[in-house]
């Protein structure tokens, strides 16, 4: 049976061989995970500590206008700045040989090959919890990650990064921390592409509108019969190298992500979307401990991650729902 010591050096061979190729399976499941947290193409914050991540908003212009000679400037401040706080949301993966495993094993190889799938079992199931909570709606200070179905969530009551839109009023009386999301029951199409693209419209610029679509498998293969019709056919070669099929629709990369839920398309700007994950908490493993201290002649370790979605601008998102 394999000891302590050798349970540690096959683990550490693991995660360096190949080209370090077993880090990839904590990304090669997922679109927006390998989009925004292996490419890091959004928001990166890496905290050292704290219960909650502090995302700082600006959401209000200030004093200005035209001026002549004789005309007086104004010197009052206003309130146009906020922070959005995201508590920090835990997930592991465990991975345990119990002796009973070992004994059964017809050798050394055996015995590698056991721990090897017990590594691998662990990183999928912790990726897998994180992939399927992108999407979620849980709440501030649910368990699950407050998820991106949160941050388009309509509900004026219900704070999202501790704040409801109600909290956050522009000096015009609009609301920049609204949530949008189109409900109305509809057939996919490009033009319902670019209404919601609209719809999350922030300003004219480069940088105004979503860049990133993800929906669920059946939406995208719709949008790709349309644009490949239509001549419109253009994938983003960084996505495909990462094995992740996808279009590019007017600035934006639209793939599937078999984690989105049935029926619903999410267009992000991700200049205004990321991920903070506490810099001890990256799918950080520990050592393999001895089980038999719980009653169970086992060998078990753990690997943990710790952060959560964030966003610095809640209307440059959208949602929307019931699209078949």
């Amino acid at each position: 049976m394999l000891t302590f010591t050798e349970l540690e050096a096959i683990t550490l061979d693991y995660f360096k061989a190949d080209n370090k190729r077993a880090i990839d399976v904590y990304f090669n499941t997922s679109f927006l995970l390998k989009y925004l947290m292996d490419q890091k193409k959004g928001l990166w914050e890496r905290p050292d500590g704290g219960a909650r991540v502090r995302v700082p908003l600006e959401y209000d212009g200030q004093e200005g206008g035209f001026y002549n000679r004789a005309g007086s400037l104004s010197s009052d401040d206003k309130t146009s700045l906020n922070s959005a706080y995201y508590y920090l949301k835990h997930a592991y993966g465990n991975a345990t040989v119990y002796r009973t495993d070992e004994l059964s094993c017809t050798g050394p190889y055996e015995e590698v090959q056991l721990a090897v799938s017990k590594l691998d079992g662990a990183q999928k199931t912790a990726t897998r919890f994180i992939a399927q909570n992108i999407y979620s709606t849980a709440a501030d200070t649910a368990d699950e990650l407050t998820g991106i179905g949160a941050m388009t969530q309509a509900a004026v009551t219900v704070a999202y990064g501790g704040i409801t839109p109600n909290d956050l009023v522009s000096s015009d009386g609009s609301r920049p921390w609204d949530a949008q999301v189109t409900t109305t029951t509809e057939g996919i199409s490009l033009a319902v592409i670019r209404t919601l693209a609209s719809l999350a419209k922030v300003t004219d610029g480069a940088e105004g509108k979503p860049n990133v679509g993800v929906c669920p498998e059946t939406l995208f293969n719709i949008i790709a019969g349309i644009l490949q019709v239509q001549q419109r056919f253009q994938q983003q070669n960084e996505s495909v190298d990462a094995g992740f099929t996808n279009l590019v629709f007017e600035n934006k990369v639209i793939a599937a992500d078999d984690f989105c839920q049935s029926g619903t398309l999410y267009l992000l700007n991700t200049k205004y979307v990321g991920f903070a994950i506490h810099k001890q908490g990256f799918f950080a493993r520990t050592p393999w401990a001895d089980l038999l201290v719980a009653g169970l002649a086992a060998k078990s370790m753990k690997i943990f991650w710790d952060g959560n979605l964030i966003c610095s601008r809640r209307r440059a998102h959208a949602a929307h729902t019931n699209l078949s």
